[in-house]
């Protein structure tokens, strides 16, 4: 029965993708369009050389972490919704860092990571204390902190760090932008995404205290029966989740953006928070999950030079796939599906005794 359950968590989004694919070639006929060409341009666009590759991998690095943001936390059995305010709020910890320090190169470099990784978790402790002590709802709280974050990069970028006439901050110095990988628009922010992801793996399958938190995050009055320490654990998984986010913030700085301006990580948090939902809560999945979306929406624009299919039917397949995973996943719940796979998996076993 577990490997049942196990084919099942890989079929769920693997179907999805293709019945969103399948419908998105059906609107692309529908425009006139040859769907095969359309999709093999969307191929081309994302992955056709390495020029191409790295746009994605750096479109990716961003939904990476908050994506495992929102992993790490619902992990725990919590809803931490405000991956894109602890990213933004770790942006202007490391553009503050720096430009304004002094210092440049590696030191820097480390230097403005640590900073906004304590800041994003500094932030998503707000709504774990919220919650934990007085009892608030963590998705509202969250929520409401990423326009508060927003507002506040505002007030940074017009106001305090504002470079002339121009609403924006100025540059981070070149000697302490992260290098590109093999000189592709990718850089050592995607080896950060890939690093954290493998420790957010690591931790939470191969150590005692993640398979405690684990365990909070299944039930948590049985945990704390048990005698685990609940409320520090749900401290902990906001804490961390904070940290993923603000590194994340200040590698895209670092890495691509190089300075705050108007719209900077707008729908990041909310984007991570789908990777993880299709992903089903695994670090490792949620990597591929974004590489995926990125490479949609990069390939979006080949398409539609190459058949004039616009990149809207991009947005519609995303929406689709991610509609389909959460639906699908519900059906698999349910005690009639769950019977009838068990009776299924139980004919299978008998017949082949």
């Amino acid at each position: 029965m577990k490997n049942s359950n196990k084919l099942i968590c890989v079929l769920v989004p693997v179907v999805s993708v293709l019945l969103a694919f399948a419908i998105g070639c059906a609107v692309m006929a529908f425009l006139g369009a040859n769907p095969l060409t359309a999709l093999q341009s969307l191929w081309t666009g994302a992955f056709g050389n390495l020029r191409n590759v790295g746009t994605t991998l750096s479109r990716a690095t961003p939904l990476i972490f908050t994506g495992l943001c929102a992993c790490f936390a619902y992990r725990c059995g919590v809803f931490n919704l405000g991956g894109e305010g602890q990213f933004i709020i770790g942006s202007v910890a490391c553009c503050y860092v720096a430009t304004q320090s002094g210092i440049e190169g590696l030191p820097a470099i480390i230097l403005c990571l640590i900073a906004g990784a304590l800041a994003g978790g500094l932030w998503a402790l707000i709504p774990g204390l919220l919650k934990v002590y007085r009892g608030q709802n963590e998705m509202i709280i969250s929520i409401m902190l990423n326009y508060v974050a927003t507002l506040f990069m505002g007030v940074v970028y017009t106001n305090w760090l504002r470079e002339g006439s121009v609403p924006q901050t100025m540059s981070v110095p070149d000697a302490t932008k992260l290098s590109r990988l093999f000189g592709l628009r990718a850089t050592t922010a995607f080896v950060i995404a890939i690093a954290a992801g493998l420790l957010v793996y690591y931790f939470l399958f191969y150590t005692s205290k993640g398979f405690q938190l684990r365990a909070v995050g299944l039930n948590m009055t049985a945990a704390e029966f048990n005698g685990f320490a609940v409320k520090r654990y749900i401290l902990f998984s906001f804490v961390v989740s904070g940290v993923i986010a603000g590194l994340g913030g200040s590698a895209e700085l670092l890495g691509t953006q190089y300075r705050l301006i108007n719209g900077f990580a707008s729908g990041y948090g909310f984007d991570g928070v789908a990777m993880a939902l299709i992903a089903q809560l695994h670090p490792l999945a949620t990597i591929l999950v974004a590489i995926f979306f990125a490479a949609l929406r990069v390939g979006s624009t080949t398409m539609q030079a190459a058949t004039g299919v616009p990149t809207s039917v991009s947005d519609i397949i995303q929406a689709l796939v991610i509609v389909f995973t959460v639906a699908g996943l519900a059906m698999v719940k349910l005690p009639q599906f769950k019977a009838a796979i068990d009776r299924l998996f139980t004919r299978k076993e008998a017949a082949t005794s």
